[in-house]
């Protein structure tokens, strides 16, 4: 079986190491990028298979970029889960305005492992909010 392919798009460059460790442990192939701008064409060029993507970076926010990734032919069909430090009742907005799929907080490797593994299962019907 083909690994699963990831993207973890974070300002925070700890962050960004840490899951992309964790989630290679799972046995997913796991890329980062720290910058919003530049996102679409790595996305293009990857095709990633779920792309974690953090709310809070500076220039581009994760909520504006995913608007961007989404309504874009070539990307409107890879699932986008905020991956943030947010708190919930934030994420939980932040999802139903955007449509994505959903989101996962920072700090539980636990609920990282299990709902990145939830989302790529859903995949299929990702384009509309989860029980996450």
């Amino acid at each position: 079986m083909k690994a699963k392919k990831i993207l973890i798009i974070d300002d925070d460059d700890r962050h960004l190491l840490t899951a992309k460790e964790l989630l290679e442990e799972e046995g997913y192939l796991v890329m980062t990028h720290n910058l919003g701008f530049g996102s679409t064409n790595i996305i293009k060029a990857v095709r990633p298979d779920l792309v974690l993507l953090d709310v809070n970076m500076p220039a581009l926010s994760g909520d504006k970029l995913a608007t961007v990734i989404s309504g874009q032919e070539a990307t409107q069909n890879i699932p986008i889960v905020f991956y943030s430090s947010n708190d919930e009742d934030s994420l939980r907005r932040s999802v139903r305005e955007t449509r994505v799929a959903g989101y996962i907080c920072k700090g539980n490797i636990l609920d990282l492992k299990n709902k990145v593994a939830y989302y790529l299962e859903q995949s299929g019907n990702c384009r509309t909010a989860s029980r996450y």
